[in-house]
């Protein structure tokens, strides 16, 4: 503790379960060690303009910006969205050279089969699929999380009474999480025999895991306990992170966790993780969000809740 009495900045916490780091996503893939991640399972800036600093502050101030702040509907107060329809030319080649350098990055880091789930927005993920394929990833098809949200659907701004019958974009139904595959070390079962990756883990015996998943948006409950814009339901995550992993071992990696969803996600499952984020807010959030998040709802199978001792680190 400092002589003036303030706390100092913890930059890495660790459980038994997971580890989170308050670091730059690229700085640390490029020191982690080969083929030691077996998933991804990630929900990242894919916007990038509205994650830079002056515009958190100005959806933080509810004006401005390209965050979208919605008035109050049905007495409700709807959480601020990004508006991706402003994204300029630029912002979009950045974009494109955002996830070719995180492909680069975390290729050499996952293990041969290893799976990565990216969540993205029907407006910008043909932005964000080119990349990761021209860096070597397989692409494996999509994830459609189906929610039924107040998003789109809006009529003309400041013309809405004159073109009352007219909506700019249809209301938004479903999200779309690109999934890619690091190529297989031979055939998927010897794969699966060497490192434990190249397939998905199904529901049961009988019914494969699939790519379609009906969800809900997202409870006011978990808002309250991980206030976070882009934060994602426990129910549809629990489900996600479970197929990355196709024999329940291994590493799952969130480079971008935000708030720690999908850390808190893995852990309730009695899965290993690893999340990085480069925001200190967003990051010491996650310290105290995630075992919050993990009893949400849901035990771990077999009703063993995980053991979440802190494991003291060197200063």
């Amino acid at each position: 503790m400092p002589k003036n009495g303030s706390q100092r900045t913890v930059n890495v916490f660790h459980c038994e379960l997971y580890s989170l780091y308050c670091a730059d996503a690229f700085e640390w893939l490029s020191k982690r060690p080969r083929n030691s991640i077996h998933a991804v399972v990630t929900d990242p800036p894919y916007g990038l303009l509205e994650y830079t600093e002056p515009e958190l502050m100005k959806m933080k101030r509810g004006r401005g910006g390209v965050w979208r702040i919605p008035p109050a509907f049905d007495g409700a107060k709807r959480r601020p969205l990004p508006r991706f329809t402003v994204l300029r030319e630029r912002d979009k080649f950045a974009l494109k050279q955002f996830f070719r350098k995180f492909a680069d990055s975390a290729l050499p880091a996952l293990v041969p089969g290893a799976h990565v789930f990216i969540a993205t927005n029907p407006l910008v993920s043909h932005l964000v699929y080119g990349p990761m394929i021209e860096a070597g990833f397989e692409p494996r098809g999509e994830i459609i999380r189906v929610v039924h949200r107040l998003r789109g659907g809006d009529r003309p701004k400041n013309a809405h009474q004159e073109f009352t019958d007219v909506s700019v974009l249809p209301r938004s139904c479903w999200e779309p999480w690109g999934l890619f595959r690091k190529p297989c070390d031979g055939r998927v079962q010897d794969n699966l025999r060497k490192w434990q990756t190249g397939g998905l883990r199904r529901i049961s015996a009988e019914e494969p895991f699939r790519d379609l998943i009906y969800s809900l948006p997202t409870r006011s409950r978990e808002h309250a306990i991980a206030p976070h814009p882009s934060l994602k339901p426990q129910h549809f995550l629990r489900q996600v992170v479970r197929a990355s992993l196709p024999l329940g071992e291994g590493v799952i990696l969130d480079p971008f966790m935000g708030s720690g969803s999908t850390i808190a996600a893995a852990a309730a499952l009695g899965l290993k993780s690893i999340g990085i984020e480069t925001v200190q807010e967003y990051f010491s959030l996650a310290v105290q969000a995630v075992p919050r998040l993990i009893p949400f709802d849901k035990e771990t199978p077999n009703g063993a809740k995980p053991r979440l001792r802190p494991i003291r680190t060197p200063a």
